[in-house]
């Protein structure tokens, strides 16, 4: 089994009381905690956020390879806003 060490850094949060408030009763009914609920949200939207850029990367090289022409353009933008 390969265990990867990952550098932590500590983050501090201001939130509104309220807030703050709601979010340790969702954790609760999670059984987490708010750090948790953050840190796994950070997680998401890192992942999220590499997998847009692959998919940006990969659309840009099917583009690259593709053999697909297009035509000459014969028509005006007001044309087809009076199709």
């Amino acid at each position: 089994m390969h265990v990867m060490l990952c550098k932590v850094k500590n983050l501090t949060l201001r939130v509104d009381e309220a807030m703050l408030s709601e979010a340790r009763q969702a954790a609760a009914k999670r059984g987490t905690s708010v750090n948790a609920l953050i840190r796994e949200y950070l997680g998401e939207l890192a992942r999220d956020q590499g997998r847009r850029r692959q998919a940006r990367k990969e659309i840009l090289e099917l583009c690259g390879k593709s053999a697909a022409q297009v035509g000459e353009r014969n028509w005006t933008r007001g044309e087809l806003y009076e199709r």
